[in-house]
């Protein structure tokens, strides 16, 4: 599965403290880029890599651990990038 691969990518490029891959093609079928219920993602990750870097930066790095994957099967992918002091404690 593209979500296992996109996981296991991003853990060892990026040592998230967490990270989430949502599959959302389901939602896109019929539209460009749609192919065979893997083409759409959203990532959310959380790592120490971010610290002090602009979300420019940020989203670089993950696409940098994914561009073998891009354009094909990755055609679209959402990407919310935070450094652990960016997310808000429980509670």
């Amino acid at each position: 599965m593209i979500v296992d691969t996109i996981e296991a990518r991003l853990s060892a490029a990026l040592a998230p403290q967490s990270i989430k891959v949502d599959n959302e093609s389901a939602a896109h079928a019929g539209h460009a880029g749609y192919t065979d219920g893997e083409s759409h993602f959203r990532v959310r990750v959380v790592s120490p890599l971010f610290h002090g870097r602009s979300r420019v930066e940020r989203h670089r790095l993950v696409y940098d651990a994914l561009a073998d994957l891009m354009p094909l099967p990755i055609h679209a992918l959402a990407i919310v990038a935070l450094s652990p002091e960016e997310v808000p404690a429980a509670g």
